[in-house]
């Protein structure tokens, strides 16, 4: 009852102070220019002079003599400016005051003290009188250095404890995890951070060995208990993750330990990545899905990459998509000679020039609007630039539009590959890397098995040329799962949802796939281009599968919501051809291990390029009458394992069996 009187009281004290105009006018009060600064600072040692002669008058001595008055005040004031002037003591923002300024105004008071001296030393010399007594100048910078500090202290006290304390109450109480130098950082960042997000309770020590001491006036909190009942102890609603030892296990634990209890999580970067320390706090974010699927950094073979593309002209096909996109910027790092970028999104195309020409390189970069179906429009491409290594990104990936679309689907996941591939070989590319999907194993849709189809067309090309001797081009296909952040994948998706209040839709709460963030999968491309020999379908290590529900309800709770309470989850069922659970392989294919261990090479069974070459030409061309039961029924007729689920197609395999 006594405690809420008091707090009743206070309210009502702040509300009457915030409702007077003084205060309003302290409130809205900006930094004061320098120069009134200089005159406080002025005042200040005036009245310490005068404070120093009354003290010292008192004991029956005089500090200044009497007869010299129109010397030594005009004296003291000079000096005194000078040795401001000097050590910048007025430069500095009073609320904001630290220790540096603290040892400023420690310098400036016992330099003007020691120029004092030495100005009575040579009058002395000179008149055999003193202007000055010599232990009043030392008494005076003593009373000077504290008054000057002290004022700055009170005034930084006022702003911190009283102008914004009705503005404390609207901050989120936060604990920060971590005590080494990054956590102290980002503390006194948030500190003076204007306007305050966060009102600062304590540290937590992940190795409990400051027991009982304190960081910046607020207690070190051990982690013997559960980091949830630490915040509960002190009232935190959001924990700072500042601390770079974790593991990513031990961060991971943490952060589903507190958004089990619906409490809010940040993290920060490292203090050594900050471009601008002024801007320490606005680095301060949300944890993000990334920041939870990323695995350990993945350890190139830079010299084999670099081997491959430096000095080399590079053509990048769907250059402007997320996947196209990302390789064009690791691509760069290479220092190849020419870069082309080509997509038929003239827009996004556009940007990613805009995006690269930033870039500190002496690649020449080259954007063309075109379009892989267009095979007379691509062989003035390789004619003009003549690429040594090919990266085929370009394709059709959505899986109920393809559904829709067959032909469409087949026109540039089919058609376009098979005209860069051919070109690729006219041309004597050194290395023709295609993107592939994990949709393209056991296909159930459309989208997947014209990747599949295409997968096929590169592999029976490539053993072709190699059974008559002609190894100037190496084809290679990569082949991975959902990448995190890409167009059209879950993770946006589920953002804007969150973003607009919900719900969130799901097709099935049983739902499984793989996960890759867009440069480790852009990195793993570069990296099987280069160690290719040709031939291969390399698969990738997509690490532990995610169930899509558990990743809603945690970008849910990630976002500071309760899942089914503030934003709903509404499962709408499967679209159509699409799988519960993707594969990375076929169900008669093995997998052969490489020198890197995320990548391994699928055993696959060659088709022969003759028959295969003439299905895929049939396919394009009834692709072309727009007849969608015949080109579904072609597709099955190359890929026998296409197997089509919660689809309209699913008649025409019943009608196979």
């Amino acid at each position: 009852m006594e405690k809420k009187f008091k707090k009743n009281a206070l309210n009502a004290v702040d509300k009457a102070l915030n409702d007077t105009k003084i205060w309003k006018v302290f409130d809205n009060l900006g930094y004061l220019p320098r120069w009134i600064i200089l005159v406080i600072d002025l005042f200040v040692i005036s009245v310490t002079g005068i404070l120093s002669y009354v003290l010292i008058y008192r004991t029956g001595i005089l500090y200044v003599n009497p007869r010299l008055y129109v010397i030594s005040i005009p004296v003291y004031l000079f000096i005194s400016l000078a040795t401001f002037r000097v050590f910048r003591t007025y430069s500095g923002i009073i609320r904001h005051s630290s220790y540096i300024d603290a040892v400023k105004i420690f310098f400036s008071q016992f330099t003007a003290a020691f120029l004092l001296l030495a100005f009575n030393s040579a009058y002395k010399s000179l008149t055999d009188d003193l202007v000055f007594l010599n232990i009043g100048i030392l008494i005076n910078a003593v009373f000077s250095f504290a008054s000057l500090f002290l004022y700055r202290v009170l005034v930084k006290q006022f702003f911190e404890n009283y102008l914004n304390q009705t503005k404390k109450q609207h901050l989120t109480k936060a604990i920060i995890y971590g005590t080494d130098a990054n956590a102290i950082a980002v503390a006194n960042a948030l500190k003076s951070e204007v306007p305050g997000r966060f009102k600062l309770v304590g540290f937590i020590d992940k190795y409990s060995q400051n027991k009982s001491k304190m960081i910046l006036g607020l207690p070190i909190l051990q982690h013997k208990k559960k980091t949830s009942t630490l915040m509960r102890v002190f009232g935190a609603q959001a924990l700072i993750i500042a601390d770079k030892s974790l593991t990513k296990d031990e961060k991971l634990a943490i952060v589903d330990e507190c958004l089990e209890f619906n409490y809010k999580v940040y993290t920060v970067p490292l203090v050594s990545d900050w471009e601008d320390q002024k801007e320490i706090s606005k680095k301060i974010k949300n944890f993000q899905i990334q920041d939870l699927l990323e695995r350990k950094p993945i350890v190139l073979d830079n010299n084999s990459i670099s081997q491959q593309l430096k000095g080399k002209k590079v053509l990048i096909t769907g250059a402007a998509g997320s996947i196209g996109s990302e390789i064009v910027r690791q691509v760069i790092q290479f220092n190849p000679q020419c870069v082309i970028m080509l997509d038929q999104a003239e827009t996004p195309l556009h940007h990613l020039g805009l995006e690269i020409s930033k870039v500190e390189a002496k690649t020449k970069l080259v954007t063309i609007i075109g379009d892989v179906k267009n095979r007379n429009e691509l062989n003035e491409v390789f004619k003009a630039y003549k690429p040594d290594v090919v990266y085929h990104a370009a394709a059709y990936k959505h899986v109920p539009l393809m559904e829709g679309n067959p032909s469409q689907a087949i026109f540039v996941n089919v058609q376009g590959t098979k005209n860069v591939a051919d070109l690729a070989c006219e041309y004597d590319v050194d290395s023709f890397v295609m993107v592939s999907t994990d949709k393209a194993v056991n296909p159930s849709n459309v989208m997947g098995a014209s990747k599949r189809i295409a997968e096929k067309y590169v592999q029976a090309l490539h053993n072709k040329l190699l059974a008559e001797g002609n190894i100037n081009t190496k084809f290679i296909t990569t082949r991975f799962g959902n990448v995190l952040g890409s167009n059209g994948s879950v993770v946006p998706l589920f953002t804007k949802q969150i973003e607009s209040g919900g719900p969130i839709t799901l097709t099935h709460p049983d739902i499984i796939r793989y996960f890759m963030t867009i440069p480790e999968a852009c990195q793993l491309v570069l990296e099987a281009g280069a160690m290719g020999k040709g031939g291969e379908i390399y698969i990738f290590d997509m690490g532990k599968p995610v169930k899509i529900i558990d990743l809603a309800k945690k970008m849910i709770r990630l976002a500071g919501f309760i899942p089914d309470k503030d934003i709903m989850i509404k499962i709408v069922g499967l679209r159509p051809g699409e799988k519960l659970y993707e594969e990375l392989l076929n169900d008669t294919s093995k997998t052969l291990p490489t020198h890197h261990e995320k990548i391994m090479i699928a055993q696959e069974v060659y088709d022969d390029f003759s028959r295969l070459e003439c299905l895929t030409n049939d396919l394009i061309e009834c692709a072309s009458s727009y007849s969608v039961t015949a080109v579904v029924t072609k597709m099955k007729e190359i890929v026998p394992e296409f197997i089509s689920m919660n689809s309209a197609f699913e008649e025409l395999d019943k009608a196979v069996n």
